[in-house]
């Protein structure tokens, strides 16, 4: 879905501005007050019936919230003043789960709909970089009915771009792929979210997708914002849902030093100057840079450096805060020199090494996962 631009007045430049109200018959309401980056992807995290989607569609005009919208400085919505852009004068792209392409148009006609929507004055994505993006050279004759759940979904994205849209609204775009699908479209949405200025908010409840794709994190619970902030700050954090359980993982960056050809690792250099190996079958070229996810069931505690292990990455860290966590685990957070970590350990091992806050200590990290 796409939409044009509105003629309302400007405000201040460069962030996407929401405060929206709603009440549903049956109890349910929205209460949000958002002050998001006006680049980079913004992920709208939480579980099912949390308020992701409609806070997604009240930004975008269809559905009537109470409240004030602007992106980048042009006011969509404000009630107080009596203004009301309608969903098509909105210069917004919109994915939804199921691509909704045009059964009757091959993909260059479903394309060429989302260029017609925009005026040639305020086109800044050709259709022929949207294609080169997404990757479907190949599939511009081809029939809706003949592409996989991924290429639709690739399809529909392009069609989105294609309106040079100032915010690019995702609904679940993956939710209706299988593992091997999802996998096929991730690096495209890393490829956007590089290469073309164009903020994303990014509806889901994966994590996994949130870890992956996000910068900066709104984390909903009953209609309400639960936090925001960048995402590796918000997904360290004990006291939010995130840092909980088996899946509890924290995401950071840093910049290729190295590789090393004959082992597949590349060096990473962190931002407060620790480094990391991480295994990869891909050369990186030097000054890359890379963002890696860290599972807090992979990082072990040591009050010295160990020597003779095989655990190739071991970071000096601080001790941030612990939270008990199911029978007989505690969960740690860590500073790691400015990289936030997370380790689970046993309730008894935090015990005999005397962990509290403020305490130093080694973080032995078993796994690294190279995310860009």
């Amino acid at each position: 879905m796409t939409a044009g631009a509105g003629m309302l007045p400007c405000t201040g430049e460069g962030t996407i501005e929401a405060r929206l109200r709603l009440q549903r018959p049956g109890g349910f309401a929205l209460d949000v007050d958002l002050s998001l980056p006006g680049r980079g992807v913004t992920a709208l995290y939480g579980p099912s019936g949390c308020g992701k989607t409609t806070c997604l569609r009240a930004l975008a005009g269809l559905e009537r919230a109470q409240g004030r919208v602007a992106v980048h400085g042009q006011v969509w919505q404000d009630d107080a003043q009596r203004l009301w852009l309608p969903t098509h004068q909105r210069a917004l792209g919109y994915v939804f789960q199921e691509s909704s392409l045009f059964a009757h148009l091959d993909v260059r006609r479903n394309l060429e709909y989302g260029l017609r929507r925009t005026s040639p004055a305020r086109r800044k994505v050709s259709l022929e970089q949207a294609v080169e993006l997404l990757g479907l050279q190949p599939l511009l004759a081809r029939q809706p009915s003949t592409l996989s759940g991924g290429e639709r979904q690739r399809v529909a994205m392009a069609r989105a771009l294609a309106a040079s849209p100032r915010v690019l609204l995702m609904d679940e775009p993956l939710a209706a792929l299988d593992a091997q699908r999802k996998a096929e479209v991730l690096p495209y949405l890393e490829r956007l979210q590089r290469e073309l200025d164009i903020p994303v908010l990014y509806v889901s409840h994966a994590q996994d997708e949130v870890a992956r794709l996000a910068q900066h994190l709104v984390l909903l619970g009953g209609g309400r914002v639960l936090a925001s902030g960048p995402a590796p700050a918000l997904l360290a954090r004990l006291d939010l849902p995130l840092a909980q359980g088996d899946t509890a993982a924290t995401v950071a960056e840093g910049r290729v030093d190295d590789y090393d050809a004959a082992d597949q690792l590349i060096n990473v250099r962190l931002p407060g100057g620790g480094a990391l190996l991480v295994a990869t079958a891909h050369p990186h070229p030097p000054g890359t840079a890379v963002r890696f996810r860290v599972q807090a069931r992979d990082v072990t505690l040591a009050l010295a450096a160990p020597v003779h292990s095989s655990v190739l990455n071991v970071l000096p860290a601080r001790v941030v805060a612990l939270r008990e966590e199911g029978p007989g685990l505690a969960m740690v957070a860590l500073d790691a020199q400015g990289t936030p970590l997370l380790a689970r350990v046993t309730q008894r091992s935090a015990r005999t090494l005397g962990l509290v806050p403020g305490l130093p200590v080694f973080a032995q990290i078993k796994g690294v996962a190279l995310l860009v």
